[in-house]
């Protein structure tokens, strides 16, 4: 009776004195034999995750790039146990259509290197000098443990190299880093793309208001933009009728109108290289020769102001009682940015007051001049004069209407 107690509580101390750490030496003893992945799996469903340690494991889409099927069965079923989203791919061609397929999300990529066709090697190097995809980390596991070849994957851009055998818990773990610094990594990419598109809005708001070359200045640091140019064209146009008309339509037809009207103007503006500097009411106001110098800033200036009138005729035959008149000078003008919170970039000068004179004193569908447009313009175009005409501020000078093209 004494010795069968004795066998027991040997037996006993035997069982109990068993690790599980002692599983991966029985792994490796079963590495050669047929149910290694029959086994493995039983292995794995015997070590659970310890209570709360799942909390703590990232979960992402895994890609696995393996010839051996039973590698792929093996760790696709590891993977999933812990949630993670798992796709494979028995060789290097198969790995290349799954990550650059649309709207495929790798957060990870596990990469054998010896295959057939193409080797982990030129797939690494592919998804490493490919800006759309370098960010995805990949982990190189491969039975070679040689140092030349794990220069050459690290020299390709490859995050880790694990060598097979793999220890699970220290793979997991590896693993679980690299899906976090990924999370992270796309994360950082959303807020800054929003930062870019934000800031392209605000580039483009800045472009509606300014001059490309003045929003330039401005983003440079410029604070103080004030610019003398001695060679400008401004042309003043203001719709005839449109207050009478105003009285007729409702507020949204009102805005709709003059919305059309002065984006065809805007067009017309983009044409021919001019500025448009501001509307004000049913006025319309562009330059030419500003910010830059043209040397063609008068022709360009008349070009616009001819094309204006054709298209006010075109909307005239449709029955509309609208009309215009246009103003035009040449000469020296500042130009510069002014305001702080609601800033504008505007002109001063004799040669800005001038032109305004000559649209608000000319007749309705015509485009009325003063001498120094009509001497740079005499070879290109008929005028009439007008004789010499008085302007508050600025005296007597010879006006002339536009009569038409020679050609």
């Amino acid at each position: 009776m004494h010795e069968s107690c004795q066998f027991l509580e040997n037996e006993l101390n035997t069982l109990t004195s068993f690790q599980f750490n002692d599983l991966s030496s029985l792994d490796l003893e079963l590495q050669g034999t047929a149910n290694l992945t029959e086994i493995q799996d039983v292995l794995d469903s015997i070590q659970p995750l310890k209570q709360g340690e799942h909390k703590n494991l990232i979960n992402g889409t895994i890609l696995i790039v393996d010839d051996n099927q039973s590698n792929i069965s093996l760790l696709r079923k590891r993977f999933e146990k812990l949630g993670h989203k798992v796709f494979s791919a028995p060789n290097g061609y198969d790995a290349l259509m799954l990550i650059t397929a649309e709207g495929k999300e790798i957060d990870l990529i596990l990469l054998d290197i010896i295959m057939p066709d193409i080797n982990g090697y030129e797939v690494l190097k592919f998804i490493k000098s490919d800006k759309r995809y370098f960010h995805i980390p990949v982990v190189m596991l491969s039975s070679l443990d040689e140092v030349d070849s794990m220069f050459r994957c690290f020299e390709l851009g490859a995050d880790d190299y694990i060598t097979k055998p793999f220890e699970p818990t220290l793979l997991n773990a590896r693993l679980n880093s690299y899906l976090e610094k990924k999370k992270l990594k796309d994360k950082e990419q959303i807020y800054l793309n929003t930062i870019r598109e934000e800031k392209d809005k605000s580039e483009r708001l800045l472009l509606n208001i300014l001059p490309a070359e003045i929003a330039e200045r401005l983003k440079s640091g410029e604070t103080t933009i004030a610019d003398k140019l001695n060679n400008v064209t401004i042309l003043f146009a203001d719709l005839v009728n449109f207050t009478r008309l105003s009285k007729k339509l409702s507020p949204s037809d009102l805005v709709e109108l003059l919305n059309t009207i002065f984006r065809k103007f805007d067009d017309i503006c983009d044409a021919y290289s001019m500025e448009k500097i501001k509307t004000i009411g049913d006025s319309y106001l562009a330059a030419s020769g500003i910010p830059k110098p043209i040397k063609t800033h008068t022709e360009n200036a008349m070009k616009m102001a001819t094309d204006i009138l054709k298209y006010i005729e075109e909307i005239k035959a449709y029955g509309s009682e609208l009309n215009i008149r246009i103003g035009m000078h040449s000469g020296p003008i500042v130009a510069g940015v002014i305001g702080k919170k609601k800033f504008v970039y505007d002109l001063w000068g004799d040669t800005v007051n001038i032109a305004s004179r000559m649209e608000s004193q000319g007749s309705t569908g015509k485009i009325h001049v003063t001498e120094t447009v009509m001497k740079k313009l005499k070879d290109q175009y008929n005028f009439e004069s007008c004789g010499k005409k008085e302007f508050k501020g600025v005296g007597k000078i010879n006006t002339y209407y536009l009569l038409e093209d020679k050609k």
